[in-house]
């Protein structure tokens, strides 16, 4: 029996998020190319207000001229939240009652409520088919993280690549 959880411990920090104007065909794309299930909507401000994951995707492509749609034309209103110190199963549970697959944990910062973490389906999944911790080192509060700045330089060098500047 593997020890009990916390979804603290297998929370990824950092959410994948993008404009509510952003287009339905790029959220796919990064959804395929970062294998996430969801990113969460932002409005102009910053503030969650939903989330876009393969279920809404799938829906739209089923509308003709979903090419122009965007991510607030689809995207399941509201940020599904879950607590920090509940345990792995406790959440499994809430999820599957509530039909999501990704929650968050929000954060509130000079009243801009933005979400700071997530837990998937795939968290859970992971998991369950870990062998051992060294498997989840990547996850949780305890995992190794860049630093603003080496993300910053790895999103700039990306940038500049894609743009054929480097």
């Amino acid at each position: 029996m593997k020890e009990a959880k916390l979804v603290r411990d297998l929370m990824t920090v950092g959410v994948p998020t993008c404009k509510w104007d952003s287009p339905i065909v790029d959220i796919a794309r990064f959804l395929l190319e970062k294998n996430v299930e969801a990113m969460c909507v932002l409005d102009a401000e910053g503030h969650g207000i939903g989330v876009v994951g393969a279920d809404e995707l799938v829906w739209a492509y089923a509308r003709e001229g979903y090419e122009k749609l965007t991510a607030e034309d689809i995207m399941s209103e509201g940020v599904p939240e879950l607590p920090a110190d509940i345990s792995l199963a406790v959440a499994a549970q809430m999820m599957k009652d509530r039909g999501i697959r990704v929650a968050y944990m929000l954060h509130n910062s000079a009243g801009i409520i933005y979400p700071a973490a997530y837990i998937s389906y795939r968290h859970i999944l992971r998991h369950m088919a870990a062998k051992d911790e060294s498997e989840l080192k990547d996850l949780g509060l305890a995992a190794e993280r860049k630093s603003p700045i080496e993300q910053f330089i790895e999103r700039r060098d990306e940038a500049r690549k894609k743009a054929g500047l480097s």
